[in-house]
Parts: C-alpha cells; sequence; structure tokens
C-alpha cells in the first residue's frame, strides 16, 4: 500500500505564494500522471494541474500563469508552486498520483488526504 503525503498548505494573504509538495510513502514502480486537485466541502473536487510523464502538463484556465506543476517520476514527488494566490483559490489541495507499484498489478490511482491553503487578508 502506498500512501501519498501532502505538505505546505497554511494562511497566506492574497498576491502571496505557497510551495505544496507530495511524498509517496514509498516509490512506484513507475508513475503516468501525478496531478493536484483542490475541493470545498460540499463541492465537487476540481482539477487543477498534472503532469503527463509522457505529456503534456496541462492546467485549469483559473491558474494558468500563477501555478507550476513539477514531478520526479523517480523520486514519487510533486511540487505544486502556487504564486498570486486569491481568496478564490482557498480549498484542500489533493495530490493525485496514476501508476504502478510493481510490473505485475494494473494501474490504480492514489489520493493524498489533503493541504489546506486559505487566502485572506
Amino acid at each position: 500500500q502506498v500512501e501519498l503525503v501532502e505538505s505546505g498548505g497554511g494562511l497566506v494573504q492574497p498576491g502571496g505564494s505557497l510551495r505544496l509538495s507530495c511524498a509517496a510513502s514509498k516509490g512506484f514502480h513507475s508513475i503516468a500522471t501525478m496531478s493536484w486537485y483542490r475541493q470545498v466541502p460540499g463541492k465537487q473536487r476540481e482539477f487543477v494541474a498534472m503532469i503527463d510523464f509522457h505529456g503534456p502538463i496541462n492546467y485549469t484556465e483559473s491558474v494558468k500563469g500563477r501555478f507550476t506543476i513539477s514531478g520526479d517520476n523517480v523520486q514519487s514527488t510533486s511540487v505544486l508552486q502556487m504564486t498570486s494566490l486569491k481568496p478564490e483559490d482557498t480549498d484542500v489541495y489533493y495530490c493525485n498520483v496514476n501508476g504502478w507499484i510493481t510490473d505485475r498489478v494494473p494501474m490504480r490511482t492514489y489520493w493524498g488526504k489533503g493541504t489546506l491553503v486559505a487566502v485572506s487578508s
């Protein structure tokens, strides 16, 4: 079993920056994608950014130019660098990995437990 742990959330003023990190409790055999999602309680989880190790990097429109995702599929880590934060970015942010634990099992989706980002003056 692999656990994903997010860190780096907190309270920041509008216009500020935060760096979220995601680390796996043990390494993956292979990773297809690493992503970040966000969710306000009571609302649907929203896609934020994804790094596809065999394709492009994608961002939701509202964060383009402000957020940057990076990932290391050998270390099984991901970072979401967030700048020019706005109050509407306030959410719980979740790390997501689609990958293989070994070469003998199918690809699965893994989620972290989330880290809270609050943007307020």
